[in-house]
């Protein structure tokens, strides 16, 4: 009679409880069934250290597809002999260089005597800074080396000759440090931007010999070699491979071209031809009509070449590099405003909407100072002075670099207003009313300009009205710049003459070191220390006439 009220407060769980007794004891059986059905040779070799691939036939031997090897690991001890020295280990200044990092691109540019100071000039000063490292390969070196130049000088004027010597110079100093080399004429415009981009496509552990390319003369051949004049790429597997067949090469393959000598030689030892297309990369190229205006060529061949042949005068290389700096500007303002229109319309999707795209867009939005002690000042100036100064001074005058940049400014506000206005409207600037500016580390210099502008009508009518601009003048993007390994232990001495004329740059100069000194945290320099006895003790001795 007890038990009836506790069977009947189970009652509603007694079916779930059953299940559940059920389902582990068939789990206990299943379990048992497996456990019993499995056979202990494998944990047996485990144990013994062993481990075959395959199946075992009925010996108990291992067979797989290779043969019936058998693979065991083999333990090598280390023993650290006591006796010997411990040897410190030597790190290498770059990290790339300890883990084989090579740079893409090195350039080759095959010039003469006879234009080393005119069309190799004009190559170095229009692109050879965008590349990484440029070389100008000449038989013989003239008189006088042009600055800023890395010239190397074989000896010997014969073209065939001067290929030879470049190609085995290239391989033996930087084989082991570049990826891929760039051979080209200084007669060529390169554009520098697009090939760089070009190697950086493309795969570098694979033999690739690529240009514009020519039928041998004859053209019974289905083989190609690269056109000298419009440049043409090697990759370092193919000069590694080259290298031993450059001798035979020079002494049984004769041709009067060298861009010919050079293919005929990688055609019989490597069986390689010139390509125009690699992994859907292409070589574009442009040939330049004779009288030629760069001005003028609006071709979609030309914009899109990465380089341009031939170019008879420095003069004419100048002005192509204009035309393609332009070509480029063009390029880039239509990408930025391209990613602009698509960061507006993703916006949508944002939790913010409309309201999270910054001013302007794709730049960081404003910094937002958690603290009081955290917000920008804004420094308050006119067309004619600054109220903020370096010196502590509430006023002191616009000039230097200051009134270039407030000029610049005002210059592209105005610009701006027109742009946008015209031609209903066309300003003039009268003068600014107020100026602020302030320098935000996540974004840039920022600008507020309250401007008194004429605004003229197409009929003739104007007047005189204020207007705020706001404008950015934003950071450019973070760029590591490796920099050699420097110690603070390196001393320099700077001894500096000083006249009775610069008594007041002196003393300018060791108050600016004394307050900097105060800054510092770990006290002044060696070098302002020497720079400021130097200087004092100069300063005493000057004698009121000057000598």
């Amino acid at each position: 009679m007890r038990l009836s009220p506790f069977l009947a407060l189970f009652r509603p769980a007694l079916p779930l409880i059953l299940g559940l007794s059920l389902g582990c004891s068939l789990s206990l059986l299943m379990v048992s069934w497996t456990q019993g059905d499995t056979d202990d040779s494998c944990q047996n070799e485990l144990g013994k250290g062993r481990f075959f691939l395959g199946k075992r036939d009925a010996q108990g031997g291992a067979r797989d597809g290779a043969g019936g090897e058998d693979f065991q690991p083999r333990i090598v001890p280390y023993h650290k002999d006591p006796n010997k020295p411990h040897k410190k280990v030597l790190r290498t200044r770059y990290i790339h260089t300890e883990l084989g990092i090579r740079e893409r691109l090195l350039v080759g540019v095959l010039t003469s005597r006879a234009t080393l100071n005119t069309l190799a000039v004009a190559v170095n000063r229009t692109v050879a800074h965008h590349f990484h490292r440029t070389f100008f390969f000449t038989g013989l070196r003239s008189p006088k080396v042009p600055h800023g130049m890395s010239v190397v000088a074989h000896g010997d004027d014969r073209p065939v000759w001067l290929m030879y010597e470049t190609i085995r110079h290239l391989h033996q100093h930087y084989g082991s440090d570049y990826d891929w080399f760039l051979l080209a004429q200084d007669d060529t415009y390169m554009q520098a931007e697009r090939l760089s981009e070009l190697v950086g496509h493309l795969s570098a552990g694979q033999d690739l010999y690529m240009g514009r390319a020519e039928e041998f003369i004859g053209g019974e051949e289905k083989a190609r070699y690269c056109h000298g004049g419009y440049g043409y790429l090697l990759s370092r597997s193919l000069l590694a491979r080259l290298q031993p067949h450059l001798d035979t090469c020079r002494n049984d393959i004769l041709s009067v071209r060298p861009d010919e000598w050079l293919g005929r030689c990688i055609i019989d030892f490597l069986g390689l031809s010139c390509v125009e297309v690699h992994q859907e990369m292409k070589y574009r190229y442009f040939e330049l009509g004779k009288n030629a205006d760069p001005e003028r060529e609006d071709s979609a061949q030309f914009k899109s070449a990465f380089t341009v042949h031939p170019v008879s005068e420095p003069n004419l290389m100048y002005r192509l590099h204009k035309r393609f700096s332009h070509i480029e500007l063009e390029w880039t303002y239509q990408h930025i405003q391209q990613l602009q229109m698509q960061i507006t319309n993703l916006s949508d999707l944002t939790p913010e909407g409309k309201a999270g795209v910054t001013w302007p867009v794709g730049i960081n939005p404003p910094f937002k100072p958690k603290t009081r002690f955290e917000v920008i000042n804004w420094d308050y100036f006119t067309e004619d002075h600054i109220y903020f100064c370096v010196d502590g001074a509430p006023k002191c005058e616009m000039r230097g670099a200051d009134r270039a940049d407030v000029n610049a400014v005002l210059e592209i506000a105005v610009e701006r207003l027109n742009e946008r206005y015209q031609p209903q409207l066309r300003f003039l600037k009268r003068r600014l009313l107020n100026g602020y500016r302030r320098f935000d580390a996540t974004r840039g210099m920022e600008y507020i300009l309250d401007l008194a502008l004429e605004a003229l009508t197409q009929k003739g009518h104007s007047q005189v009205i204020a207007k705020r601009v706001n404008l950015l003048r934003p950071l450019s993007a973070v760029e590591i710049i490796p920099m050699p390994y420097v110690t603070e232990a390196t001393r320099v001495q700077v001894i500096l003459p000083v006249t009775v004329q610069d008594q007041d740059f002196v003393g300018n100069f060791l108050d600016m070191r004394q307050f900097h000194r105060r800054l510092a945290p770990s006290g002044p320099t060696p070098l302002a220390d020497r720079f400021a006895s130097v200087s004092q003790e100069k300063a005493k001795r000057l004698e009121p006439n000057g000598e």
